[in-house]
């Protein structure tokens, strides 16, 4: 092998960054979390990169065109770095303001997650909406009249 194609070790390293990643990502620490957005990031860079055409540098006068690497896949790739790196940021601050109110990082379950999980271990069917709220009260109605017009045409 010249080393100009994906080759082999590159494939396996996507792979298991990607699943090592998807592993961490379903876990309920933060923590781990984290490092899961980070190794999946990583796996999707790589796999971008193998996507291009290898080559020299993608500067005009460097060399032939035809030797060139493909710039729009580094270009995607420097994309996908700063987005994760703010992505991680966000989450690194999500997880520390976690431990500084609860003292853990885990996340926690939604109540309605319990109430729907509770109808699934009793094999029942969620019910309708039980906000209790008349029609004038509920939020999410819209008004279907249009406003009323002021004198002289103007809204």
């Amino acid at each position: 092998m010249s080393g100009t194609g994906a080759t082999l070790v590159l494939v396996l390293l996507v792979g298991v960054l990607a699943g090592t990643g998807v592993t961490l990502l379903l876990e309920r620490s933060l923590t781990r979390i984290l490092l899961g957005v980070i190794l999946f990031g990583n796996g999707v860079n790589v796999l971008i990169l193998l996507g291009g055409r290898p080559g020299g540098a993608p500067v005009v006068g460097s060399g032939p065109q035809e030797r060139m690497s493909d710039p729009l896949t580094q270009a995607m790739v420097l994309t996908a770095i700063v987005i994760t790196f703010g992505l991680t940021a966000f989450l690194l601050a999500v997880a520390y303001r976690n431990w500084y109110l609860d003292g853990n990082d885990e996340v926690q379950d939604d109540l309605e997650d319990r109430k729907i999980a509770e109808l699934a271990a009793r094999n029942e069917a969620p019910a309708s909406d039980l906000g209790g709220e008349g029609p004038d009260d509920d939020p999410e109605q819209v008004d279907p009249e249009p406003p009323p017009r002021r004198p002289g045409g103007r809204r």
